[in-house]
């Protein structure tokens, strides 16, 4: 017997409830066209060409918008957005624009929808996708982010969302900004 026949997707899944995560939004498509999916598979690339690695099943409602606007937001969520993670994974019922309606939202440099007050918010244009069984592998070069400093970020472990308190230390004169701004949509910048 194979390996391969051992591992039941029962008990990969449930091994996998043990990797806690950052729980993080990514946001694609534009007016009704939008849409997004909760996501704890984001992990970081490349920091000498900022990029980074997001997985979307491919039978999702979200691939074929992402597959057509070409860019993506992932947003990070800070501890008290657990309400907007639930949205996006559907379990408010909502679907495509339907998540954004609880929620302030900008856009930055590709025109993706950006969480208002996200841990950190990384803007990505989509440079490549891997298929692999169910799943799309994304690369997304990040053209734009903004960082939140002084809250904890949302996490999900064995099957629940769980906070994570905020530094207690008071940040140095050094430490970078509460808004790092970056480069927003034209119709959307702020002055700092």
């Amino acid at each position: 017997m194979s390996a391969e026949a051992l591992i039941s997707e029962a008990d990969f899944k449930l091994s996998m409830r043990h990797l806690a995560g950052a729980v993080s939004v990514i946001t694609v498509g534009d007016g009704q066209h939008r849409t997004g999916f909760t996501a704890t598979s984001v992990s970081s690339l490349s920091a000498e060409l900022p990029s980074v690695i997001v997985s979307v099943n491919r039978a999702s409602s979200s691939w074929p918008v992402l597959q057509r606007y070409g860019c993506f937001c992932v947003n990070v969520l800070a501890a008290d957005q657990q309400q907007v993670a639930q949205s996006f994974a559907g379990l408010d019922g909502r679907k495509g624009a339907e998540h954004y309606g609880d929620a302030g939202w900008y856009r930055l440099k590709t025109g993706a929808a950006a969480l208002e007050k996200a841990l950190t918010v990384l803007d990505c244009k989509l440079e490549t996708a891997f298929h692999y069984n169910s799943h799309a592998i994304l690369v997304g070069h990040v053209c734009a982010i903004e960082i939140r400093q002084g809250i904890g970020p949302l996490l999900y472990w064995r099957g629940g969302y769980h906070q994570l308190p905020a530094e207690v230390d008071e940040p140095s004169s050094e430490a970078v900004p509460t808004i790092a701004l970056s480069m927003r949509h034209p119709h959307w910048q702020r002055q700092v």
